[in-house]
């Protein structure tokens, strides 16, 4: 991962509202939630949800899949994985 990647997500994860729907997701597991599951969690009205759920998506934390007139959000384990390699992978580099 590149470090212009990384600073990208880190950056939408530092909104309260969006590691909140980030943390959410997370613990659905890799079925994720529907859009209004997530709603009822937060109690925060659909457009700012929304909002905050296409800035997830643009930098690629999480998903999309409408399935019927549902639409669902899943947590991109991948990308979650490869910001944490991210941060670990030079721990105590400098040391010793």
């Amino acid at each position: 991962m590149k470090i212009e990647q990384a600073a990208t997500q880190l950056a939408e994860l530092g909104h309260v509202t969006r590691l909140e729907i980030y943390r959410i997701l997370v613990r659905a597991g890799h079925n994720g939630l529907a859009v209004s599951a997530i709603q009822q969690q937060l109690d925060i009205p659909g457009s700012t949800l929304s909002h905050h759920i296409s800035r997830l998506v643009k930098v690629g934390l999480v998903s999309q899949t409408r399935e019927g007139r549902v639409l669902r959000c899943q947590a991109q384990y991948q990308q979650l994985e490869g910001l944490i390699a991210f941060l670990s992978e030079e721990c105590c580099a400098n040391s010793g």
